[in-house]
């Protein structure tokens, strides 16, 4: 049996239709995976940041409680610091070399002193817990990047239209972010 030239034309027509529509489903079915990965990512900066904020003010006050006859000494060495950045004075300086001496005092005759090891681990749980919200942001400023490159590059970007897939906005940082947050005891 022979095909005539409308019989091929037909068939060609049918296999283009078929792969359009095997390009379609794949166009979409890959966004969809993107999509959902970056609300993954979300998650998981989310799941960071729910972990710090459980985490650090139990630690803050564990410190607190051990610390508390320490906390005169800490705090008139936090307010001598402040009193030097701002306006620097020998009397100050003094005062400050005065406290930290006092400070070594109390190191010297309690060196096992828990406080210490309890600052020690606030210190070490604080920057784990940004190191581990800094790489949960990187994942999903990575899974945005892929996804919004997906959404506009062609041809996807005619399925990603058709269907709502717009553009994700990546994490960005809240203003005043770039000044370090204070730990307050």
């Amino acid at each position: 049996m022979t095909l005539n030239t409308t019989q091929k034309v037909l068939i060609g027509l049918g296999v283009l239709v078929l792969l359009l529509l095997i390009w379609f489903a794949g166009s979409y079915n890959s966004l969809v995976s993107t999509d959902e990965n970056v609300n993954k990512a979300w998650g998981n900066v989310q799941a960071q940041y729910q972990r710090r904020f459980d985490l650090i003010p139990n630690i803050v006050e564990t410190v607190k409680g051990y610390a508390t006859h320490e906390a005169d000494l800490f705090t008139k060495i936090t307010e001598l610091r402040s009193q030097w950045s701002s306006n620097p004075s020998v009397n100050t300086a003094q005062e400050l070399d005065g406290a930290i001496g006092r400070l070594l005092l109390v190191a010297e005759n309690y060196p096992q002193l828990k406080a210490s090891e309890n600052f020690l681990n606030l210190q070490a749980q604080l920057e784990g817990t940004e190191n581990r919200v800094a790489v949960a942001r990187q994942d999903y400023n990575g899974a945005v990047q892929l996804y919004n490159v997906k959404v506009r590059r062609l041809p996807t970007n005619i399925v990603a239209s058709l269907f709502g897939f717009n553009v994700k906005e990546s994490f960005k940082a809240d203003a005043g972010a770039q000044t370090a947050p204070k730990v307050d005891f």
